[in-house]
Protein backbone atom coordinates (compact mmCIF):
# COMPACT_ATOMS: atom_id res chain seq x y z
CA UNK A 1 0.00 0.00 0.00
CA UNK A 2 1.58 3.64 -0.87
CA UNK A 3 1.63 5.88 2.00
CA UNK A 4 1.14 9.07 1.52
CA UNK A 5 2.72 12.11 3.24
CA UNK A 6 0.03 14.14 5.55
CA UNK A 7 1.01 17.11 7.30
CA UNK A 8 0.91 18.10 10.96
CA UNK A 9 -2.80 18.90 12.20
CA UNK A 10 -3.70 22.46 12.41
CA UNK A 11 -3.37 22.79 16.34
CA UNK A 12 0.92 21.93 15.67
CA UNK A 13 0.79 24.91 12.62
CA UNK A 14 1.58 28.20 14.74
CA UNK A 15 4.46 25.95 17.27
CA UNK A 16 5.49 24.54 13.75
CA UNK A 17 6.12 27.46 11.78
CA UNK A 18 7.55 29.49 14.69
CA UNK A 19 10.37 26.37 14.98
CA UNK A 20 10.86 27.07 10.96
CA UNK A 21 11.30 30.34 11.58
CA UNK A 22 13.48 30.08 14.52
CA UNK A 23 16.27 28.04 12.79
CA UNK A 24 15.31 30.44 9.45
CA UNK A 25 16.83 33.41 10.93
CA UNK A 26 19.22 31.42 13.03
CA UNK A 27 22.77 33.10 12.80
CA UNK A 28 24.41 29.49 13.11
CA UNK A 29 22.19 28.23 10.02
CA UNK A 30 23.11 31.11 8.20
CA UNK A 31 26.65 31.06 8.80
CA UNK A 32 27.97 27.53 9.58
CA UNK A 33 25.74 25.38 7.02
CA UNK A 34 26.23 25.30 3.00
CA UNK A 35 24.36 27.91 1.41
CA UNK A 36 23.07 24.55 -1.14
CA UNK A 37 22.43 22.39 2.00
CA UNK A 38 20.51 25.18 3.87
CA UNK A 39 18.51 26.08 0.85
CA UNK A 40 17.38 22.48 0.20
CA UNK A 41 16.47 21.92 4.17
CA UNK A 42 14.48 24.73 4.41
CA UNK A 43 12.44 23.79 1.43
CA UNK A 44 12.18 20.38 2.78
CA UNK A 45 11.27 21.76 6.38
CA UNK A 46 8.49 24.35 5.07
CA UNK A 47 7.16 21.95 2.67
CA UNK A 48 6.84 18.94 5.45
CA UNK A 49 4.82 22.01 7.31
CA UNK A 50 2.20 22.79 4.53
CA UNK A 51 0.71 25.71 6.03
CA UNK A 52 -1.24 26.74 3.33
CA UNK A 53 -4.06 24.65 1.18
CA UNK A 54 -2.43 25.62 -1.70
CA UNK A 55 0.72 26.75 -2.82
CA UNK A 56 3.29 25.33 -0.48
CA UNK A 57 5.45 24.20 -2.89
CA UNK A 58 5.60 27.51 -4.69
CA UNK A 59 6.38 28.76 -1.15
CA UNK A 60 9.03 26.19 -0.35
CA UNK A 61 11.06 26.82 -4.36
CA UNK A 62 10.78 30.54 -3.26
CA UNK A 63 12.62 30.24 0.45
CA UNK A 64 15.25 27.60 -1.50
CA UNK A 65 15.89 30.83 -4.07
CA UNK A 66 15.98 33.15 -1.14
CA UNK A 67 18.72 30.72 0.96
CA UNK A 68 20.30 30.73 -2.23
CA UNK A 69 20.52 34.54 -2.59
CA UNK A 70 21.40 34.87 1.24
CA UNK A 71 24.52 32.18 0.63
CA UNK A 72 25.63 34.30 -2.64
CA UNK A 73 25.04 37.90 -1.67
CA UNK A 74 24.62 38.90 -5.02
CA UNK A 75 22.33 40.72 -6.54
CA UNK A 76 21.50 39.10 -10.11
CA UNK A 77 21.99 35.21 -10.39
CA UNK A 78 22.37 34.02 -13.78
CA UNK A 79 20.52 30.77 -13.54
CA UNK A 80 17.05 29.83 -11.83
CA UNK A 81 16.67 26.70 -9.45
CA UNK A 82 13.18 26.70 -9.45
CA UNK A 83 12.69 26.81 -13.27
CA UNK A 84 14.98 23.55 -12.88
CA UNK A 85 13.13 21.95 -10.44
CA UNK A 86 10.01 22.09 -12.33
CA UNK A 87 11.88 20.77 -15.33
CA UNK A 88 12.30 17.81 -13.47
CA UNK A 89 9.04 17.85 -11.29
CA UNK A 90 8.34 14.29 -11.88
CA UNK A 91 11.65 12.96 -9.96
CA UNK A 92 11.44 16.37 -7.65
CA UNK A 93 8.14 15.32 -6.05
CA UNK A 94 8.93 11.47 -5.82
CA UNK A 95 12.26 12.55 -4.15
CA UNK A 96 10.01 14.74 -1.93
CA UNK A 97 7.39 12.32 -1.46
CA UNK A 98 9.73 9.75 -0.29
CA UNK A 99 11.63 11.65 2.15
CA UNK A 100 8.69 12.84 3.81
CA UNK A 101 7.07 9.58 4.05
CA UNK A 102 10.42 7.70 5.44
CA UNK A 103 12.26 7.29 8.67
CA UNK A 104 13.28 10.62 8.63
CA UNK A 105 16.20 10.38 6.56
CA UNK A 106 16.78 13.12 4.61
CA UNK A 107 20.37 11.93 2.61
CA UNK A 108 18.62 11.21 -0.61
CA UNK A 109 16.70 14.90 -1.52
CA UNK A 110 19.91 16.37 -0.29
CA UNK A 111 21.55 14.46 -2.89
CA UNK A 112 19.00 15.03 -5.46
CA UNK A 113 18.74 18.55 -4.77
CA UNK A 114 22.14 19.39 -5.41
CA UNK A 115 22.16 17.23 -8.12
CA UNK A 116 19.56 19.56 -9.69
CA UNK A 117 21.23 22.78 -8.36
CA UNK A 118 24.80 22.01 -10.35
CA UNK A 119 21.64 21.28 -13.50
CA UNK A 120 20.42 24.40 -12.63
CA UNK A 121 24.19 26.23 -13.12
CA UNK A 122 25.20 24.04 -16.48
CA UNK A 123 21.86 25.66 -17.86
CA UNK A 124 22.56 28.99 -16.99
CA UNK A 125 26.17 28.57 -18.35
CA UNK A 126 24.73 26.93 -21.62
CA UNK A 127 21.89 29.86 -22.24
CA UNK A 128 24.93 32.32 -21.08
CA UNK A 129 27.37 31.21 -23.58
CA UNK A 130 24.97 31.32 -26.57
CA UNK A 131 24.32 34.94 -25.24
CA UNK A 132 27.52 36.15 -25.03
CA UNK A 133 28.06 34.31 -28.92
CA UNK A 134 24.78 36.21 -30.07
CA UNK A 135 26.60 39.49 -28.95
CA UNK A 136 29.74 38.73 -30.86
CA UNK A 137 28.20 37.68 -34.19
CA UNK A 138 26.00 40.42 -34.43
CA UNK A 139 29.43 42.94 -33.45
CA UNK A 140 31.60 41.14 -36.19
CA UNK A 141 28.26 41.79 -38.76
CA UNK A 142 27.81 44.97 -37.21
CA UNK A 143 28.27 46.50 -40.77
CA UNK A 144 26.39 43.54 -42.74
CA UNK A 145 23.23 44.79 -44.03
CA UNK A 146 19.95 41.62 -43.73
CA UNK A 147 16.57 42.64 -44.12
CA UNK A 148 14.19 42.05 -41.27
CA UNK A 149 13.44 38.21 -42.37
CA UNK A 150 17.15 37.43 -42.47
CA UNK A 151 17.66 38.82 -39.19
CA UNK A 152 14.75 36.85 -37.83
CA UNK A 153 16.00 33.42 -39.12
CA UNK A 154 19.39 33.94 -37.62
CA UNK A 155 18.41 34.98 -34.41
CA UNK A 156 15.92 32.03 -34.17
CA UNK A 157 19.67 29.64 -35.32
CA UNK A 158 21.69 31.60 -32.66
CA UNK A 159 18.80 31.24 -29.91
CA UNK A 160 19.04 27.66 -30.33
CA UNK A 161 22.47 27.19 -29.86
CA UNK A 162 25.36 25.19 -32.12
CA UNK A 163 23.35 22.02 -31.63
CA UNK A 164 19.70 23.33 -30.94
CA UNK A 165 18.46 23.60 -33.99
CA UNK A 166 17.55 20.40 -35.34
CA UNK A 167 18.87 19.45 -39.10
CA UNK A 168 19.74 22.94 -39.64
CA UNK A 169 17.79 25.71 -41.70
CA UNK A 170 16.38 24.24 -44.78
CA UNK A 171 14.87 26.45 -47.11
CA UNK A 172 11.26 25.27 -46.47
CA UNK A 173 12.14 26.05 -42.75
CA UNK A 174 12.60 29.40 -43.90
CA UNK A 175 10.07 30.01 -45.66
CA UNK A 176 8.06 28.81 -42.60
CA UNK A 177 9.54 31.41 -40.37
CA UNK A 178 9.28 34.56 -42.92
CA UNK A 179 6.42 33.42 -45.06
CA UNK A 180 7.87 33.92 -48.73
CA UNK A 181 7.95 31.73 -51.73
CA UNK A 182 10.79 29.31 -52.25
CA UNK A 183 12.48 31.34 -54.66
CA UNK A 184 13.06 34.65 -52.53
CA UNK A 185 13.79 32.29 -49.15
CA UNK A 186 16.50 30.61 -52.26
CA UNK A 187 17.83 34.04 -52.82
CA UNK A 188 18.13 35.43 -48.92
CA UNK A 189 19.70 32.08 -48.24
CA UNK A 190 22.55 32.84 -50.84
CA UNK A 191 22.70 36.14 -49.77
CA UNK A 192 23.49 34.94 -46.13
CA UNK A 193 26.28 32.37 -47.31
CA UNK A 194 28.08 35.20 -49.56
CA UNK A 195 27.92 37.62 -46.10
CA UNK A 196 29.67 34.70 -44.33
CA UNK A 197 26.72 34.56 -42.04
CA UNK A 198 25.74 30.51 -42.74
CA UNK A 199 26.94 28.10 -43.99
CA UNK A 200 26.04 24.77 -45.50
CA UNK A 201 26.15 21.83 -43.77
CA UNK A 202 27.07 18.02 -45.74
CA UNK A 203 24.12 17.53 -48.37
CA UNK A 204 22.90 17.82 -51.36
CA UNK A 205 19.61 18.54 -53.25
CA UNK A 206 16.92 18.42 -51.23
CA UNK A 207 19.01 17.73 -47.88
CA UNK A 208 20.91 21.17 -48.33
CA UNK A 209 20.69 22.62 -44.77
CA UNK A 210 22.83 25.64 -43.21
CA UNK A 211 23.77 26.32 -39.82
CA UNK A 212 25.50 29.75 -38.39
CA UNK A 213 28.94 30.37 -39.60
CA UNK A 214 30.21 29.77 -35.91
CA UNK A 215 33.61 30.94 -36.46
CA UNK A 216 35.02 33.61 -38.60
CA UNK A 217 36.71 32.36 -42.05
Amino acid sequence: MMVHYEAPPPERLEAEMAAFFSWWWWEESREKLDGVIRAALAHLHFAAIHPFDDGNGRLARAIADMALAQDEKAVRRCYSLSAQIMKERDAYYAALEKTQTGDGDCTEWLLWFIGCFERALSAAEGRLAVILFKAVFWKRHAETVVNERQKKALNRLLDAGKDGFKGGLSTRKYMGMTEISSSTAWREIEDLLQKKMLRPLPGVGRGVAYEIAWEPE
